[in-house]
């Protein structure tokens, strides 16, 4: 056990075992299993003080009791030995480290020698920062043969020859071993190197020892919190003692010495309210509590605390400080009950409106907005039994609207007295009251509006027998008004009638009948007929109510059964599965339908005696021959159907039978289908005057061709062929009067016959207007004898022609009509002209001949004038 050479100062101790350890009051312990102790172990504590930079080093040797201890602790062996010293930040005088030499005993009877145990040389301790000078010296390497032979030192390992290299030099000839720069413990705690003593040869003069190099650590650096603002929370009303947050700062200094023990405490807190110390800090956690009761979101929702963290357990004469910023949040609680605006709320609603908002309820709540603790909740708890209301909150505002969700009627209640308690989503906090504030009344008035009539009934159901007649009534549809307190006079009118049947009188709601009442009319759907009618106050504005009447039709047997198939097959030959199944259809409904009797009619005797009915069921029976065979054909067999109506109605019915033969399987054959569909004689009839028609419509036209094609042949045309006045359309581009205008000379309307002045110009220029200056194409010559078809033929070649006719028009464009040019031989036109005093002559006209004449009379004045 050690004792510390100053009693009130706290000393901390360092093996160089890591084997053994030592408590802060001196006691050695095992921190490791040792599993043989049978030779002494040797080890270096080191103890440093908390105050000074003072350093104490002693060597420890341990051995199992019995055993002898080594020599004492400045001696190594017999004649190696090395001193100890205590030294303050550097080595005035470096101690000298003597390699430890091997030592022998006496040699035994067999022969064999015992080597001892080498000691342990002490770690070298320098402090991080030494301002030098540099190198600078720390111990001396010393081999005590160096008085008999020249010896040379070196030094290997993590700071001599490795990286970091350079760091520890020694002088091979002295020995001494000095330290190059500064240290940081920071970036390296230890060196292990390893010192060698050879010969001038390299020879190895004696075994390496271990050095084990320490770096004293130095209060070098500021604790640095993780971060620079840290946020923590704390509901509002807590008590003393409740944990906030915790504060971290990391000091890269030694954390088992003063110089990296960090200690925390509050420098301000901002507001100081309701007082300037709500918190405290755990000076060794740097957790943060409340110490004071007061917290009040309302009042201060956030606080700001400077945190410091000092070094050196806190010092703050000799501690390196930083500090950082803990921002604390004051979270909310239902603290604060809501509180109505108001005692009374008024407001008003039209009767049968729904969904309208009637009032508005504002609350105040000093909680924090849009949290549970806030948000509002509206309950009716009186006044409203029926259930008209109800209370929604407004998200954004927080305020109550009065909703109608049922209709309010003003004839029955005028007016409603609502008692509403408004509350939280969250509960109250613990401790805290209600408010008398929390509860108000809200008066409605209900406004009267105009109601439509409304019918008690709607739909109304009566019950009558099909086949009613018309006029006759049927009920009284009246509706009622529900303004009470309001005289005024309802009017019925027809909205819906599909099948017209019904009407209403105007003043009293009368249903009666205009037509008869069919149950099997499509109008009718299971049985029930709906018509729909309106009732009309005269109110302002007039209000209309609806009613729907619906008429149950009661059965009666008014339809006679129809046989179905209409058409059947049978083989010509009777056989066993030769039959066919007849069944009936009724309109009518049970019981006035089936079961259906099937009989026979006794005339004509034909029928009973070629077939038979047996009945299946009340539905069906089957038809089959009687005779073993009936020649094929298409019969028409009647029979006669009845219902079980009361009476039964009987109806007589054919169904037309196609008998053929048949195969073996019972099937018409091909050949017995055709023969077996024969016609009857109105059919034959009417096919053949068809056939006799239109043969005769042939003929006739026949002979209409034949003589219109002989009277082309012998007639010939109107007119002389060198004449017609098509052949000059084509041929000379002329634009006569007609077939008759040929006496004219036209030579001053068409293209001159020389084309010199159309030749003289320039190459690339000519007018649109003007004909190309090509040979003129050929076009067909009609012959003289006129045949029937010519016309069109001649028709078709001259187009043939003039379609690839480069020099036919359109060359005269309408673009350049007014161009006159130059050197036609049509000479001008430009010396026509209008009079404006109506004196014109226009007797020359009259020499124009017949077909002018009637221009002639119009403007030269005739015998008509």
């Amino acid at each position: 056990k050690f004792k510390a050479c100053h009693l009130t100062e706290r000393i901390s101790f360092e093996s160089s075992d890591p084997k053994f350890g030592v408590q802060p009051d001196g006691s050695l312990y095992t921190q490791r299993e040792v599993a043989n102790l049978s030779e002494p172990i040797q080890f270096m504590v080191t103890a440093r003080g908390s105050k000074d930079t003072h350093i104490w080093e002693t060597t420890v040797k341990l051995a199992l009791a019995g055993h002898t201890l080594p020599t004492p602790i400045n001696q190594i062996g017999g004649e190696a030995g090395f001193h100890l010293r205590s030294h303050h930040n550097h080595y005035p005088n470096p101690r000298v480290i003597t390699f430890p030499r091997r030592h022998q005993r006496g040699s035994s009877t067999n022969g064999l020698r015992r080597q001892k145990r080498d000691w342990v040389i002490p770690p070298i301790n320098v402090p991080e920062n030494s301002r030098g000078p540099f190198p600078q010296m720390l111990v001396r390497i010393r081999s005590d043969q160096d008085k008999e032979i020249e010896i040379r030192y070196s030094i290997t390992g993590a700071g001599a020859d490795q990286p970091p290299s350079d760091v520890y030099i020694i002088d091979p000839v002295t020995g001494k071993m000095s330290v190059t720069k500064p240290l940081d413990r920071e970036d390296r705690a230890s060196y292990h190197l390893r010192a060698h003593a050879v010969d001038i040869n390299g020879n190895q003069m004696e075994p390496p020892i271990d050095l084990y190099i320490y770096v004293i650590d130095m209060n070098d650096n500021r604790p640095e919190f993780k971060n620079q603002v840290y946020n923590g929370s704390v509901p509002e009303g807590s008590k003393p003692g409740t944990s906030v947050m915790r504060v971290t700062a990391f000091d890269a200094d030694d954390s088992t010495m003063p110089n990296g023990l960090v200690h925390y405490r509050i420098l301000n807190q901002s507001p100081h309210i309701p007082i300037p110390n709500m918190f405290t800090i755990n000076g060794a956690t740097g957790e943060i509590s409340t110490i004071a009761a007061g917290l009040d979101r309302e009042k201060v929702s956030q606080y700001t605390l400077i945190v410091q963290a000092t070094d050196m357990e806190g010092s703050l004469s000799f501690g390196l400080s930083n500090t950082a910023t803990a921002l604390i949040t004051v979270t909310d609680i239902n603290d604060n009950p809501p509180e109505l605006d108001s005692k009374t709320f008024l407001g008003e609603v039209p009767e049968n409106a729904v969904g309208v908002v009637v009032a508005n309820l504002t609350v105040r709540d000093r909680d924090q907005p849009h949290t549970p603790n806030w948000n509002a909740v509206y309950r009716i708890v009186g006044g409203d039994s029926m259930g008209h209301f109800t209370i929604r909150t407004d998200e954004i505002t927080n305020d109550g609207r009065v909703t109608v969700v049922k209709p309010v009627d003003y004839e029955r209640n005028g007016a409603f007295m609502l008692t509403v308690v408004v509350s939280n989503q969250a509960h109250l906090a613990s401790g805290i009251p209600s408010s008398l504030s929390s509860t108000a009344g809200v008066t409605i008035s209900v406004l009267d509006v105009n109601e439509a009539p409304v019918f008690p009934s709607n739909p109304k159901m009566i019950r009558f027998e099909e086949g009613v007649p018309a006029d006759t009534t049927l009920t009284i549809f009246a509706a009622l008004d529900p303004d009470r307190f309001i005289q005024q006079t309802v009017r019925y009118s027809k909205l819906s009638d599909p099948g017209n049947w019904l009407r209403i009188n105007r003043t009293n709601g009368q249903i009666t009948t205009t037509a008869i009442l069919d149950r099997e009319s499509p109008y009718v759907r299971n049985n029930v007929y709906e018509a729909t009618f309106l009732a009309i106050d005269n109110g302002s504005p007039p209000a209309t109510g609806t009613g729907t009447l619906q008429i149950y039709l009661i059965d009666v047997n008014d339809n006679v059964p129809v046989l179905v198939p209409k058409e059947a097959q049978l083989c010509e030959r009777s056989r066993p599965s030769s039959r066919i199944n007849i069944t009936a259809s009724d309109a009518d409904a049970e019981p006035n339908a089936g079961p259906y009797v099937f009989e026979l009619p006794s005339f004509p005797p034909s029928v009973r005696r070629n077939w038979t009915i047996s009945r299946i069921n009340g539905e069906y029976a089957q038809l089959r021959l009687r005779i073993p065979y009936l020649e094929a054909g298409m019969y028409r067999v009647p029979i006669l159907v009845s219902d079980s109506g009361n009476p039964p109605l009987t109806n007589r019915s054919m169904i037309r039978v196609k008998v053929c033969p048949c195969d073996e399987h019972g099937d018409c054959t091909a050949i017995g289908a055709v023969a077996s569909a024969s016609l009857g004689t109105g059919a034959i009839i009417a096919i053949l005057i068809c056939i006799i028609i239109l043969l005769s419509m042939v003929l006739l036209f026949v002979v209409w061709m034949k003589r219109r094609e002989k009277e082309r042949q012998t007639k010939p045309l109107l007119i002389d062929p060198e004449d017609d006045v098509r052949d000059n359309i084509l041929k000379y581009d002329e634009e006569g009067g007609g077939e008759e205008d040929q006496d004219y000379d036209l030579s001053q309307l068409q293209q001159p016959e020389t084309l010199d002045h159309m030749m003289s110009k320039p190459a690339g220029v000519r007018r649109v207007d003007e004909r190309p200056i090509i040979p003129e194409s050929q076009y067909p010559v009609r012959p003289t004898l006129p045949h029937p078809g010519d016309i069109g033929e001649f028709i078709i070649d001259g187009l043939r022609a003039a379609d690839n006719d480069p020099t036919a028009p359109p060359y005269d464009s309408l673009l350049v009509f007014d161009y006159e040019g130059s050197g036609s031989t049509a000479g001008s036109v430009s010396s026509l002209d209008s009079s404006s005093s109506g004196e014109q002559d226009y007797d020359y006209l009259n020499d124009w001949g017949p077909r002018f004449k009637k221009l002639a009379d119009l403007y030269g004045g005739g015998e008509e004038d």
